[in-house]
């Protein structure tokens, strides 16, 4: 985590140098655009916009969808559908997890990142027709035209405006179960935040998902923040974890009687400092978004955020 964690007292290395972060977004390129889709795509301008209840795969294309499923999605997630390893793909809970964004967001989830044992190997229509047959299970009615692969086309394509799944009951602060800190904020930054971190902006300069490459250097250097996960999850996944550990925990800084390693309380009721938090819990919500697309230059440019989340704690 930058050095900028300091400024209440707490003491951190910098997790990269500072010009690797203010220089990367110039040195990697930007998304390339994604292949365009089939010749009996949807045809929706940009300007339009259609909901899934409006027919937006065909039947066929379900069909093709339920082969690819079979083949490469039903072991983890369930013959129908149901969730097994996995998540179920279908029902309220599913609905009420991607009903706030366009169906590109899981069309390129199942592209990019599943199946979660060999990831990356299916087509952008593979995973559109596979969202067609998904869509079909969810019983939303079929149409004239398959539903293609073009990014643009995939963002005008939403859910049904209002309630279409319950929402999830959330636990009330009574309801939630309160645990005294075991550790004071420079333990938890070093032990989560600067290791996390650390692990996101190593992505700026090494492709997680490059090739690895047999060495004994981590030996060598001893243990490794880095490194410690390669031999246990591909790279891709260990910045998505580096990443939710970052959203996740960042509201650890707002617990309760936590002291500073000083001895100072934590300033959990300071304005400042919970808009602080909120920002790093975004920064890692964001670098999870960005490492979902398993595109370096993403990754690469949402450290930034990161960085500027924790250049922002205030001064007390």
């Amino acid at each position: 985590m930058p050095s900028s964690f300091n400024r209440r007292g707490e003491s951190a290395p910098r997790a990269v140098p500072l010009s690797i972060l203010s220089c990367c977004c110039a040195l990697l390129v930007a998304l390339l655009a994604c292949a365009p889709a089939g010749s009996f795509s949807l045809a929706v301008h940009a300007q339009q916009s259609q909901t899934v209840k409006q027919g937006v795969y065909t039947e066929e294309q379900a069909k093709r969808g339920q082969s690819i499923y079979k083949d490469r999605c039903s072991s983890c997630h369930g013959e129908t559908l149901e969730g097994r390893l996995g998540p179920p793909l279908a029902g309220d809970n599913f609905i009420g997890d991607w009903d706030k964004q366009p169906l590109s967001e899981l069309v390129n989830k199942i592209r990019n990142t599943m199946p979660q044992n060999d990831p990356g190997k299916l087509t952008g229509q593979q995973a559109a027709d596979i969202v067609a047959y998904i869509l079909q299970v969810g019983k939303f009615p079929a149409g004239q035209a398959e539903l293609g692969a073009d990014e643009a086309v995939l963002k005008q394509v939403t859910w049904p405006a209002g309630n279409l799944a319950q929402p999830k009951p959330r636990p009330t602060a009574t309801q939630a179960s309160s645990f005294p800190p075991a550790g004071n904020l420079a333990q938890v930054m070093r032990g989560i935040l600067f290791p996390s971190s650390n692990i996101i902006f190593t992505a700026q300069t090494l492709d997680p998902g490059a090739p690895r490459t047999t060495t004994d250097r981590a030996a060598a250097e001893g243990f490794n923040w880095i490194t410690w996960g390669g031999g246990i999850y591909p790279g891709w996944e260990l910045v998505d974890y580096a990443a939710v550990a970052l959203a996740e925990s960042a509201p650890l800084m707002l617990t309760p009687g936590r002291r500073c390693e000083n001895g100072k309380p934590v300033p959990v009721d300071d304005a400042d400092w919970v808009k602080f938090t909120v920002e790093l819990a975004e920064a890692g919500k964001a670098a999870y978004k960005a490492s979902q697309s398993r595109n370096q230059a993403a990754v690469s440019d949402v450290t930034n955020q990161v960085a500027d989340a924790c250049l922002k704690l205030p001064v007390v």
